[in-house]
């Protein structure tokens, strides 16, 4: 597994940067600079626009974009080639954007004597009042001992996303809670056959949308310690939910990237998904490429009788390398892509408020995703469940080796449960957490 090869290099204990005396100016050891020269930028491909839209608009900065796959799916990417570079004292980008949102738990850790490898942002770096600028609670999954190592790009909280035309046409009224969605996949599954209301076919849609969004404990962090209870009462609440859907066929096991979910989009009645969502399927021309008012974004939804809570889905994180040579540079840039309008969040919610109200305003002016847009979108970010833990690796790897391959046999995730943690479990204790 990609993240077992720098499993010997990144350390959990909770010891400060070395390689140097702190510079009393920014937090942490640097390197010596070089004014003017290139800085390298790591990204994936939905995040390119954004290097080139800094580069039209500072001719006079010198950047070499290096496309990869911004550890989607938690891949471990960026932790792999990092290691590398931590290895052969060499060869660090200056910027890196990650998909994760729980790279902060080993890149602000020293590795074997190098220094780690994330710079400190709120500690002279940045100004208090741009860090001060985002969204509240945006920062806190890149927030280690009170220390900022990343700067969100966007916020990625699950919404209600439904087809109003499909549901006045059968006459269903949208649910605002798990037990109404369930109820309402009963009545399609009866009513009209072949209709759906999502899919658990990708590695962030269990996880993510449903058992994050459900409140359940799977995936928990406090300090070293990682947990994770499968039986827990709301995490049984989700994996039966999840088991009878998918019997009653009314959801899938389509990547809702793939050509089949796409060719079957005409019969998606509803699903819950992420803000991104709304670039990323709804206004794709690859993808649903709905039309103005025909899916409108609801507020999560939630157990009856629980908490108002929601997940979250990426949300992706841009990094500046401790070991950079143009720290100016860096600095620059990271203050671009995250506050320019236009820019900041590519497509989602931007993370930065300013650069969010704009995102908004336009959004909820041109009425594609119906009237309360805005609002919707505002309850869910203010409403992401803390109670899921952010360690050195991605639930969605355990999700892609345990219940996908499950499911497309012909289980039912309760079947396999045990299993799935076990493998989380399995994972933790590889990145040296204690389990409980």
């Amino acid at each position: 597994m990609a993240l077992a090869v720098v499993a010997g290099v990144v350390a959990l204990g909770g010891c400060s940067s070395s390689g140097g005396e702190t510079n009393s100016e920014y937090g942490f050891p640097v390197v010596e600079q070089v004014p003017d020269s290139e800085i390298t930028v790591w990204v994936d491909a939905t995040r390119q626009p954004a290097v080139e839209a800094f580069e039209k608009a500072n001719p006079d900065v010198k950047v070499n974009m290096v496309v990869d796959d911004g550890s989607a799916s938690g891949s471990g990417t960026f932790q792999t080639k990092i290691g590398l570079a931590d290895q052969a004292g060499e060869g660090w980008p200056d910027v890196v954007f990650s998909t994760q949102n729980n790279d902060a738990s080993w890149a602000s850790k020293p590795t074997n004597g190098v220094q780690a490898f994330a710079a400190p942002l709120n500690k002279g770096y940045f100004d208090q009042s741009f860090l001060d600028g985002f969204t509240p609670g945006a920062l806190d999954p890149v927030t280690v001992d009170d220390t900022v190592w990343g700067l969100r790009n966007d916020l990625a909280p699950v919404l209600f996303w439904y087809n109003k035309p499909l549901l006045d046409q059968f006459g269903y009224t949208a649910p605002t809670t798990w037990e109404e969605y369930q109820e309402l996949g009963d009545k399609l599954a009866a009513e009209h056959p072949g209709y759906t209301l999502g899919s658990v076919g990708d590695s962030f849609t269990g996880p993510f949308v449903y058992y994050w969004s459900g409140s359940a404990p799977i995936f928990q962090v406090d300090g070293d310690t990682f947990s994770s209870d499968v039986h827990a009462a709301d995490s049984e609440k989700v994996t039966a939910m999840i088991d009878h859907m998918v019997a009653n066929k009314t959801l899938t096991q389509d990547s809702v990237f793939g050509a089949d979910f796409v060719a079957a989009s005409s019969k998606l009645v509803a699903i819950p998904g992420p803000a991104w969502y709304a670039g990323a399927l709804f206004q794709n021309p690859d993808s649903i490429n709905a039309t103005s008012g025909q899916w409108i974004a609801a507020p999560p939804l939630s157990w009856e009788g629980g908490d108002e809570v929601t997940g979250n889905v990426g949300g992706g994180v841009w990094y500046a390398s401790s070991h950079s040579k143009n720290l100016d540079a860096v600095k620059t840039f990271l203050e671009f892509v995250t506050t320019e309008d236009g820019v900041a969040g590519t497509g989602g919610l931007p993370a930065y408020q300013s650069a969010a109200d704009t995102w908004l305003k336009d959004q909820a002016a041109s009425g594609f995703f119906g009237p309360d847009f805005a609002t919707s979108v505002s309850t869910a970010a203010e409403s992401v469940w803390s109670g899921w833990g952010y360690p050195s690796f991605s639930a969605e790897t355990s999700y892609a080796k345990v219940i996908v391959p499950a499911l497309a046999a012909g289980k039912k995730i309760s079947d396999v449960a045990d299993e799935w943690q076990k493998e989380m479990e399995n994972e933790a204790t590889v990145q040296g957490y204690s389990v409980k």
